[in-house]
């Protein structure tokens, strides 16, 4: 049933990465957006995140350090979201708008290749989740321990969905069903945490100092600010900028806190060692593990997003349909699942995941401030907004490099939008007057 529903509306779903989708098909309400981004807010990579903090900065400081960060990263994201709504085009499709039609290209090509690793880490991450459970509640040489037939698994679905596309997956899977299992699961494991753990005595212990609170904001504001590159991927599909704004900021907020909250706080009462298989058996014995379970067939929906923005991305430089290289990148996420570990890709990820922060700086000052939600004009090139994108790239490095504790990510974000303003007042100036 769920096949033949994504295939008869598979023709909704494949808009040109480059033309704006059409009013009368922008059909995503608040609840729509809601559900997506509340969705995407949960995972397994999530709670483990949440259990990185849990040693350092203890309960209430690692609680402190998620709210803080997930509240200024969700405002930014919910922004770049209304860009979407307001253009009706892609994310690597409205950078054109601030960058130029050549400018555009290489955070394109640079969004494919994060979105291809991350796509394939989702996959490795689920992988290793099913696998470690199969092994404990079967045996090791069980089939359903074995990590190839997971890698299948999870990268055959994540495909189907990506093929699928937005409107499908959020309309006809995620709003009617699939939030309400992922609520169900989110409650289990918060009440089984209640009844279980002294929560009282974790809060009054402090953390041990290995993490300074700076560094485990940075942690936890870079989650909402991973999707800055794919949101309007989706927001184009939104009728109203207040419905994208609210719908966006509110889903992923309540779900990225919840769940990197439960990471946080498992550790400390279950798995104190820190360690990732540690933690997955701690929430595998709430529940039977069914709530763990449906965690990790959401994590699907992560892949999903990976793959289809992937996609789009990509439908930048080839001019094939969106399903079609959504079928092709899945497939070459799932082999890259199979064939390599997950070492190889864990600093590259980082490293071109660090040039979109500045990005979105100046994205969101040409957007909203100097170009007050219009379109504009687009010429091949736009150096000012290119010029103050590198220079938030170098305070990027060079603070994480020489002042790590002070964090890198909206500090680069803040100066590159700071400099895309000053830079982009001056040379509309200079235009104006060299016309005149």
């Amino acid at each position: 049933m769920v096949t033949h529903v994504l295939l008869e509306n598979s023709d909704l779903n494949t808009y040109s990465p480059d033309i704006a989708v059409p009013a009368d098909r922008r059909v995503f309400g608040a609840r729509d957006l809601f559900s997506l981004w509340f969705s995407l807010g949960i995972g397994l990579m999530v709670l483990q995140t949440g259990a990185l903090l849990a040693p350092g900065l203890g309960l209430s400081g690692s609680l402190l350090a998620i709210f803080l960060g997930t509240l200024a990263g969700v405002l930014l994201l919910a922004a770049v979201g209304v860009i979407g709504s307001d253009t009706g085009l892609s994310a690597m499709a409205a950078l054109k708008l601030s960058l130029g039609t050549r400018g555009a290209s290489l955070p394109a090509l640079l969004n494919l290749l994060q979105l291809v690793g991350w796509g394939s880490f989702e996959i490795i991450v689920m992988r290793d989740a099913a696998s470690l459970l199969g092994t404990r509640a079967f045996s090791e040489g069980s089939l359903l321990a074995s990590p190839l037939l997971w890698t299948l698994v999870f990268g055959g679905l994540a495909t189907l969905l990506a093929v699928s596309g937005p409107l499908t997956f959020v309309r006809q899977i995620l709003r009617k069903w699939g939030i309400w299992l992922l609520l169900a699961a989110c409650l289990w494991l918060t009440w089984n945490l209640f009844a279980k753990a002294d929560l009282a005595a974790l809060w009054s212990q402090a953390g041990d100092g290995t993490m300074l609170f700076a560094v485990g904001f940075d942690i936890a504001i870079a989650m909402p600010l991973s999707w800055l590159p794919l949101i309007a991927d989706y927001s184009r599909f939104g009728k109203r900028a207040k419905s994208v704004f609210g719908g966006t900021a509110l889903g992923f907020f309540i779900g990225n806190f919840w769940l990197m909250s439960l990471g946080v706080a498992y550790t400390l009462a279950f798995a104190p060692s820190g360690e990732v298989n540690a933690l997955l058996l701690a929430l595998a014995g709430a529940g039977l593990g069914i709530p763990l379970l449906l965690i990790l067939l959401d994590e699907t929906e992560n892949a999903f997003a990976d793959i289809h923005s992937a996609a789009v991305s990509s439908g930048m430089l080839l001019r094939w349909k969106v399903e079609h290289l959504a079928l092709v990148i899945g497939v070459i996420c799932t082999l890259i699942a199979c064939l390599a570990p997950l070492a190889q890709y864990q600093n590259f990820l980082l490293l071109i995941g660090s040039v979109f922060a500045p990005l979105f700086g100046v994205v969101l000052v040409d957007h909203f401030i100097l170009r007050r939600r219009g379109r504009g004009a687009v010429t091949h090139l736009h150096w000012p907004a290119l010029v103050a994108w590198m220079g938030g790239i170098a305070a990027y490095h060079l603070l994480a490099n020489l002042y790590p504790n002070v964090g890198a990510t909206l500090p680069a974000l803040v100066l590159a939008g700071l400099l895309q303003f000053i830079l982009g007042l001056a040379f509309s100036g200079a235009r104006a007057s060299a016309q005149a």
